[in-house]
């Protein structure tokens, strides 16, 4: 089980478990963590209401203002993508992954000068989450 940065900016990792258990975990982590978790979307549910399919799909949005305030301050635009998402989906072939945002991704895209630490900060904590989630 690995974390891989695809030349999109997304980091994914697999998880050893189905679509809605995973989300329950790192929903879990993520308040442990005393991270504020703002959402959680079930996109597959949502189509369903449709009368639509779609492979479990859900997002859950979460973020911490000690750690995004300072993002923003340096880099205000970069407030179109925090909160901080991950989202928990499973293929075509039945493997359920958790993907979200590299943080140093999200710092090339908007400029963000100065803030290295806090950025590889947000990096291991995600990368620690995502893998326990998905232990």
């Amino acid at each position: 089980m690995g974390i891989a940065l695809n030349v999109d900016g997304l980091k994914t990792i697999e998880s050893n478990h189905n679509v809605a258990t995973t989300a329950d975990r790192l929903d879990n982590i993520l308040k442990e963590k005393g991270m504020n978790v703002f959402a959680r979307v079930n996109h597959a549910a949502d189509a369903e209401k449709i009368g639509e399919m779609l492979r479990p799909t859900e997002l859950i949005i979460f973020g911490n203002p000690q750690t995004g305030t300072p993002l923003m301050q340096s880099e205000q635009t970069v407030a179109i993508d925090l909160p901080q998402k991950m989202l928990v989906w499973q293929d075509a072939d039945g493997m359920v992954s958790i993907s979200y945002n590299a943080p140093d991704y999200l710092a090339q895209r908007h400029h963000i000068n100065g803030c290295d630490e806090l950025i590889n900060k947000i990096n291991t904590a995600l990368d620690n989450i995502a893998r326990q989630a998905a232990e």
